[in-house]
């Protein structure tokens, strides 16, 4: 299993209107296959901090849902709302070595 976080530096204030697109945007990610998709946003460490968190089978399942969404025309509409929100972003790919879950 592997966890994929979207790190997001956010331009100063724009924390709820992330929150809401995003909420807005949840079917793009129910519709390409993700699962356990989390959002969060920063407690301490650096401000305006917004993380979109999605568990996966394998890097090649993430990819394959990452293709089959993110590639449609809405998706390109919707995530052109959400950009001019964002000053910076990297992902992080992790491999699940251990749960307690």
């Amino acid at each position: 299993m592997i966890v994929v976080r979207n790190v997001f530096r956010l331009k100063f204030g724009a924390t709820r209107k992330a929150r809401e697109l995003w909420r807005e945007g949840a079917g793009f990610l129910t519709r390409a296959g993700m699962r356990e998709v989390r959002i969060l946003t920063d407690l301490v460490g650096p401000f305006y901090t917004f993380v979109v968190e999605s568990s996966h089978d394998s890097l090649a399942e993430w990819e394959s849902a990452a293709e089959r969404e993110m590639g449609s025309a809405e998706w390109r509409s919707w995530y052109q709302r959400f950009t001019p929100l964002v000053e910076s972003g990297y992902r992080e790919v992790f491999t699940v070595a251990d749960s307690t879950g």
